[in-house]
């Protein structure tokens, strides 16, 4: 999942950025207002980190923009300021959590991974689909009782797909969920992860729909 993160200070925006890859997020890390409303008007993010004391304004301005046109991304407020009030002003404002620095990386990813799971109205934190456990956690799945691990992209991939059964989801799709912002997107990338999933999973587990994109198959092969 496409995860954006706004935070000033570089030491912090790295690690995050670096830590949140290794759990299998995609990530795009920028430092101040300006640049987070255009990341934000690019799109294709699941989740943001958001900062409250930016350099060029106030992280609860920004979320208040977002829900003011209705954006319902979810959104984790990262700060010093942890006060019971401030997290009252940052939840009414229209943040969906709070996390107080310093912090452990791996609640993060873990509050990140609900925050993602129920904006997408599931509530189980496994997905099932074809005799396939996915564990966002680990970025592992189980089938027929063997344990199968997968690469950060790779996992991405097959949870894009598996968020979605049976819908196609087209290459620019897939693309957007594993690159950043500004990444350079490699023209065959798509087709290596698809060709490295299926090899772990069998043919017949993703489909290509040609001229259209990938789908999960509807009835295990």
């Amino acid at each position: 999942m496409r995860v954006l993160i706004v935070e000033d200070d570089a030491m912090l925006r790295d690690g995050l950025s670096v830590g949140l890859r290794l759990a299998g997020f995609s990530t795009e890390a920028v430092e101040d207002c300006a640049d987070a409303r255009q990341a934000l008007a690019a799109g294709g993010f699941q989740a943001a980190v958001l900062d409250l004391m930016l350099p060029d304004g106030s992280g609860l301005d920004l979320l208040a923009e977002l829900r003011a046109r209705g954006d319902a991304l979810p959104v984790l407020l990262l700060t010093a300021r942890d006060r019971t009030a401030d997290k009252v002003a940052g939840l009414d404002a229209g943040a969906d959590d709070y996390l107080g620095k310093p912090f452990e990386l791996d609640e993060l990813a873990a509050r990140l991974r609900a925050l993602v799971r129920r904006g997408g109205g599931r509530a189980e934190a496994q997905m099932e689909w074809n005799g396939l456990r996915l564990d966002p956690a680990r970025m592992h799945g189980t089938r027929d009782g063997r344990e199968i691990g997968f690469s950060p992209r790779e996992f991405t991939i097959l949870q894009a797909l598996m968020e979605r059964p049976g819908a196609i989801l087209g290459k620019p799709q897939l693309e957007e969920r594993i690159y950043g912002w500004q990444e350079e997107v490699e023209s065959n990338t798509i087709e290596v992860h698809v060709h490295n999933l299926r090899a772990k999973l069998g043919a017949g587990f993703i489909q290509t729909v040609r001229g259209a994109g990938y789908r999960l198959a509807a009835t295990r092969s």
